[in-house]
C-alpha cells in the first residue's frame, strides 16, 4: 500500500491502481452459450410466474 504523509504529519493510505485493459468481445461460441443461458433463464422465470398464478 503506498502511504504518504502531509505536512501537518496526517497520514494518507492509497490503494494499488490496477492494471488496465481492454475488454474483447465475445466468440461465436460463447455468444451461443449466452444465448442458451438467457432462453433457460427466461424459461424457469416465467414457469414460475404461471405456477404463482395457478396456484393462487
Amino acid at each position: 500500500m503506498y502511504t504518504t504523509y502531509s505536512n501537518e504529519g496526517t497520514l494518507n493510505n492509497y490503494a494499488v491502481e490496477p492494471e488496465v485493459y481492454y475488454a474483447v468481445e465475445p466468440s461465436p461460441e460463447q455468444q451461443r452459450t449466452y444465448l442458451k443461458q438467457g432462453a433457460c433463464a427466461l424459461l424457469l422465470v416465467s414457469s414460475l410466474i404461471m405456477t404463482s398464478f395457478i396456484i393462487s
